[in-house]
């Protein structure tokens, strides 16, 4: 998926062209921390690791670091800040602008129908525009086919905060393989059952009828993150918090 060998870029630093995917159909996709400089120049935004997926024809920054940066397409847990008229304005993390989220960018919504959310409560969605010059937007529908496909409102469950670059890892196709991430798969294993929601933003939403579920899934998740655990090491921390809980 990635190149070769890691490549540490920085902020404004031209990429080679010979490091862009190309690919006959498919447009180039530029992830977090890469903005296209017409006509043809790519340079990152911030200081983090190039990779390239030849296969999906794209490229990101991974960076752990700083403050999150929304890009179209990501996924996001957000929380509603306030309601105007037409929309709501979310919050993705401390350091970014609020985001809006239209009354009606849900499945099915209408002024009669459409979910009344209050300040505080949370939504998973996704970026539909982000440029430097607008506040991000976003929606909790699919445009083309006007179905939620898992967005919307998160009831209940609790909020963790977890690394950009580890959200990153936990959104991958195939997360297992590409990112080293095991930790949700041999939760389940052990029998606990439970929901996830994933933010690009570095927030994970778990839900559960058990909240010591809840709490041990969290705390999964936060060791694996702050410690750089391998796949067996997470394996065996999963063990021992399973372990503890019972």
């Amino acid at each position: 998926m990635s190149t070769e060998s890691p490549l540490v870029v920085l902020p404004g630093e031209v990429i080679d062209p010979s490091l862009i995917p190309t690919h006959k159909k498919n447009p180039l996709r530029l992830g977090p921390g890469l903005r296209h400089i017409p006509p043809s120049e790519i340079v990152p935004t911030v200081a983090g690791q190039l990779v390239v997926d030849h296969r999906k024809t794209s490229m990101w920054i991974e960076y752990n670091g700083g403050r999150y940066i929304p890009s179209q397409g990501d996924l996001i847990i957000g929380q509603i800040a306030r309601s105007a008229t037409d929309f709501y304005y979310v919050s993705l993390s401390p350091y970014t602008p609020n985001a809006t989220l239209p009354h009606l960018a849900f499945e099915s919504a209408t002024k009669k129908t459409r979910p009344q959310l209050s300040p505080g409560e949370l939504v998973y969605a996704r970026v539909s525009l982000a440029n430097r010059h607008m506040d991000p937007e976003l929606e909790c529908v699919n445009s083309s086919t006007g179905k939620a496909d898992g967005l919307g409102p998160l009831k209940d469950g609790m909020v963790f905060d977890v690394s950009l670059g580890f959200a990153r890892r936990l959104l991958m196709a195939k997360s297992r393989e590409e990112g080293k991430v095991e930790v949700l798969e041999a939760l389940g294993e052990e029998g606990l059952a439970f929901e996830t929601a994933v933010g690009r933003n570095g927030k994970v939403w778990v839900g559960s009828e058990s909240v010591k579920t809840v709490v041990v899934v969290g705390r999964a998740l936060r060791e694996t993150d702050e410690r750089g655990l391998g796949v067996e090491a997470q394996r065996k921390l999963v063990k021992k918090l399973v372990r503890e809980m019972r």
